[in-house]
């Protein structure tokens, strides 16, 4: 049974530019514990991930930025000519900062779409043709980081950072004070 997702997207919470918001706020705790490393913390070699905190949030920046161009329509270059490449040998700040502008940027992108199930088809990176909608590609965006977000939280685990916490309703649900007594 197909599921329809007219309608979906009208809803407050299901548009992926709110849902992008909760990743902006996640986000921002991550590289606040992540600024509190040392460098020889940040660069530390992990056996899962991208083997370190910066590869991995490198390569997460990179991916989004890669997402935003391809619901933009826009070419991607191979991954070695991506802007976020740079940030592989610095620190969190310098790539916070680009991650900051670019966030601006993915959420003006995934607030102009009107078609989720617009049709996106590229080349992938082993040679295959990728098709997929603009839903699709939204969707990978947010799940991805997620997916990345959680093996920088193990290894800021393993470097001493309570790192938790993230999760959408702790986030963003809207707390009252309690009616009882």
């Amino acid at each position: 049974m197909r599921v329809g997702t007219a309608g979906l997207t009208d809803r407050a919470g299901f548009h992926p530019a709110h849902l992008y918001a909760y990743l902006e706020a996640a986000r921002a705790r991550l590289l606040q514990w992540v600024g509190g490393l040392t460098d020889e913390q940040y660069a530390r070699e992990f056996p899962f991930g991208h083997r370190s905190i910066r590869a991995t949030l490198v390569h997460t920046a990179s991916a989004e930025w890669t997402y935003g161009r391809r619901l933009r329509g826009e070419v991607v270059p191979p991954p070695e000519e991506r802007p976020f490449a740079r940030f592989a040998r610095t620190g969190v700040q310098p790539l916070a900062a680009a991650w900051a502008e670019l966030a601006a940027q993915t959420r003006q992108t995934l607030a102009a779409i009107t078609d989720w199930t617009a049709p996106v088809e590229y080349a992938g990176l082993d040679g295959v043709r990728i098709r997929t909608t603009t839903g699709g590609i939204a969707a990978q965006l947010l799940f991805h980081e997620v997916h990345h977000r959680a093996q920088v939280m193990a290894m800021l685990r393993q470097c001493g950072v309570s790192a938790q916490n993230l999760d959408y309703s702790i986030l963003m649900f809207e707390r009252l004070p309690s009616s009882e007594g």
